[in-house]
């Protein structure tokens, strides 16, 4: 851990010494998540934030997908900070839930919301609680990603509203649901936690807490029913297998990511008659937060970058039109500066009261852990 550590340090150092560049001023993105949040960033924003910024250069350079790429900026952050530098080489980070969670509480940010004007344009509570730790101030959701019900409208006419109404359609139509458990993508994760939430009626304990060890009791409960329902699904061996089985018509329906389905669609690898929806009493979604470090070298360009980066017209045309992200800010904001088709395009099947409802975070990360832990252990026996 320690040599890989020392590795992004190095390699994080050197881009930015690169990015510099003689007499500039180079405004340090550093994100987690995949090549095109670095490409967003260098392709898209670092353009438009350069024209208005005479004398700024913008460079980002990234850390990996999933937790493990805002677990490399944590570590960053924290030797910076224990070896008493004045002013840290990183001034904007896009992190995961978890990685903001413990950076907010190891003091390593810079509550800044309020400092910006796009702070007054998100009202969702993942601007707040971030897997039941309160960032409240210190984040901004750069988009969110949602999971919900594809489905081929000719095969199923009315999707299930519901999990129980799930449930007995499964019944009624063998084999024509599937999703790909824990394993196999975070969408099928994320169809597990929804069905436990429904089945333990304890959806807002597991998201908020606090946690307890007890509930593993009622998770497995709920789990022992969700090994019962497995007898009458598919298997898919992953995101992409879901996406692609319902596209063959080896199933008619099935949990899978919102941005990754309409990309199928617009690359032409999904039927565009495939529609989707999202069920009682919701499916957990998250975003991805820019966030400013607490000793930040350059703080004041770095809250107008995000104030830029959460502006509707960038959230517009940046991430829904070319992402098909859901907007960090909330979407009525942001309706204003698109057109209709492309509004049409993301909000016609899970409108955003829909989103709003039944778009939920994940459980605490505890509670994640005993719901994938017991899912192994209770249906997978």
């Amino acid at each position: 851990m320690k040599f890989r550590s020392l590795q992004l340090f190095a390699a994080l150092a050197t881009a930015f010494v690169f990015a510099g560049g003689a007499g500039a001023q180079t405004l340090n993105v550093v994100t987690a998540g995949d090549q095109n949040m670095v490409d967003y960033v260098n392709n898209y924003l670092a353009p438009k934030f350069e024209a208005m910024n005479p004398g700024v250069k913008v460079r980002a350079v990234g850390t990996g997908p999933g937790d493990s790429g805002s677990q490399k900026i944590y570590e960053k952050l924290s030797a910076q900070q224990k070896a008493g530098s004045a002013d840290w080489d990183v001034d904007v980070a896009v992190v995961h839930q978890r990685g903001a969670a413990t950076m907010v509480n190891e003091k390593l940010l810079m509550p800044y919301r309020n400092d910006v004007g796009a702070g007054k344009l998100v009202t969702r509570d993942t601007a707040k609680n971030a897997l039941g730790a309160n960032v409240d101030g210190y984040v901004l959701p750069m988009f969110h990603s949602q999971i919900a019900f594809a489905y081929n409208p000719e095969m199923v006419k009315a999707p299930p509203k519901s999990f129980s109404e799930l449930t007995e359609w499964v019944k009624k139509n063998p084999k024509q649901f599937g999703y790909n458990g824990v394993k196999g993508g975070m969408s099928g994760v994320g169809f597990v936690m929804g069905w436990v939430e429904a089945n333990t009626g304890m959806a807002d304990k597991l998201e908020k807490g606090p946690y307890d060890a007890s509930q593993k009791v009622a998770i497995d409960k709920a789990l022992t029913g969700l090994k019962d329902f497995n007898q009458y699904v598919v298997m898919t061996p992953g995101n992409a297998g879901t996406l692609d089985m319902l596209n063959r018509g080896e199933i008619t329906i099935g949990p899978v990511w919102v941005d990754m389905f309409y990309t199928w669609q617009a690359d032409g690898r999904m039927s565009p008659k495939m529609k989707l929806a999202l069920p009682s009493p919701g499916l957990p979604g998250q975003p991805m937060y820019y966030v400013i470090p607490a000793k930040a070298a350059h703080a004041a360009l770095a809250k107008k970058f995000v104030d830029l980066a959460e502006s509707p017209e960038v959230q517009a045309e940046g991430i829904v039109k070319q992402f098909n992200w859901y907007p960090g800010i909330d979407p009525q904001h942001v309706q204003a500066k698109m057109d209709q088709a492309s509004w049409n395009k993301l909000f016609t099947d899970i409108s955003p009261s829909d989103l709003s409802k039944y778009g939920r975070p994940f459980p605490l990360s505890e509670y994640f852990t005993d719901i994938v832990e017991g899912y192994e252990r209770v249906v997978l026996k």
